[in-house]
């Protein structure tokens, strides 16, 4: 069986190795090769991306290495990438946007299409901009597109599902529930660690993921912290907060490999986002068995199971500051919520139980 994917629109594997996130990207498709898979990449990236073919051992790689302008290298993608769609059995999209170049090129040579977004991108952009905006109403209009079109419809949760199904009642009987895999393998508990800061965050500086209250928090507290990412908002919320009498450490991202230690290296892992997906970070952080305290909203409620296997809390400075100073102060609940936490990720997203419902679905695809 052959898989070909579309990258999302702009991508590039050179972008995934900047962004640290090569080897977790590849991870599936790694497994699914383990499984007798054939996998072709069709990227957006120019020839530098035919670079990462030792890396990606045996993936085929397809990308604009005419450096042609966007627009026409997406119309002439199924022409300049026949070889990897004419012998494709199976197309899939990896998120919405460019999804509808997936489905352009897979009616061309007449294939089936799993249309897979990993969250709901007209919902982020109704929160950020406003349900009338253009930005909602064109991701509404491509999402409807693509999933009455696609012979699929992979979400990554029951609620993302649910919500398709109401709102695209063609799309009702192709959808499927895969979560994001975590490599267990890799995230996993390091018993001979030594916690040398408090409070771990690892995500975008965006407004989506709530930093500033963390970090309002923070101020309100004696507890050491260490913040790892980029986005828009990191300079500003720096120069506003700068280290906190040396106790909050900024780093930029890192590569994925790297991290576990962190995470292990942390008493309390904190991720107080306004709304998520299906949050790949805090289940990673989950799987490593760390104690995690996340924020009471859609996406994250749903994974954390109040004093089970972690800990909500509302989304306010105060709120964070008290769920903090609360779970620092409770060594032996900190062990319990991370055996439990650790527990519940290996039992459903595991790299393994993630691969082999993609493969059950393209061996139901093609017969």
């Amino acid at each position: 069986m052959r898989l070909t994917l579309f990258f999302t629109r702009g991508v590039s594997l050179r972008i995934w190795r900047e962004a640290g996130i090569l080897d977790r990207e590849l991870a599936l498709y790694r497994r699914l090769m383990d499984r007798g898979v054939l996998v072709d990449f069709i990227t957006w990236g120019d020839a530098g991306d035919l670079e990462y073919g030792e890396v990606l051992g045996g993936i085929r790689i397809f990308c604009n290495r005419w450096r042609l302008r966007r627009g026409l290298y997406e119309r002439l993608i199924p022409w300049l990438h026949f070889r990897a769609l004419r012998s494709a059995d199976v197309v899939k999209s990896n998120q919405m946007d460019g999804a509808d170049a997936a489905l352009e090129a897979a009616r061309f040579w007449g294939k089936p299409l799993v249309a897979r977004c990993g969250y709901m991108a007209s919902d982020f952009a109704a929160r950020e901009q406003g349900v009338d905006a253009p930005e909602t109403r064109r991701l509404l209009n491509l999402e409807s597109t693509v999933f009455e079109a696609a012979d699929r419809v992979v979400v990554s949760t029951q609620a993302m599902a649910d919500e398709v199904a109401a709102r695209i009642p063609k799309a009702g009987g192709k959808l499927a529930v895969h979560p994001n895999f975590v490599d267990t393998e890799l995230f996993k508990p390091d018993a001979g660690a030594k916690p040398d800061v408090d409070v771990l965050f690892i995500g975008r500086f965006h407004a989506q993921k709530n930093v500033e209250n963390l970090l309002e928090a923070l101020a309100r507290t004696r507890v050491s912290a260490r913040l790892i990412g980029e986005g828009p908002l990191k300079e500003t919320l720096r120069g506003k907060y700068g280290d906190l009498d040396g106790r909050l450490a900024w780093d930029n991202r890192v590569d994925h490999a790297s991290l576990p230690a962190l995470i292990n290296g942390a008493r309390l892992f904190v991720f107080p986002s306004n709304y998520e997906g299906h949050p790949k970070v805090l289940l990673e952080a989950m799987a490593c068995g760390g104690a995690v305290i996340g924020g009471d909203s859609p996406g994250v409620r749903e994974e954390i199971d109040h004093g089970v296997n972690g800990w909500l809390c509302g989304l306010a400075p105060d709120a964070i500051a008290e769920a903090i100073q609360n779970l620092l102060g409770k060594d032996e609940e900190r062990k319990k919520l991370g055996e439990a936490a650790r527990d519940y990720v290996a039992a459903r997203y595991s790299l393994d139980t993630i691969a082999q419902k993609e493969l059950a679905l393209f061996q139901e695809m093609t017969g």
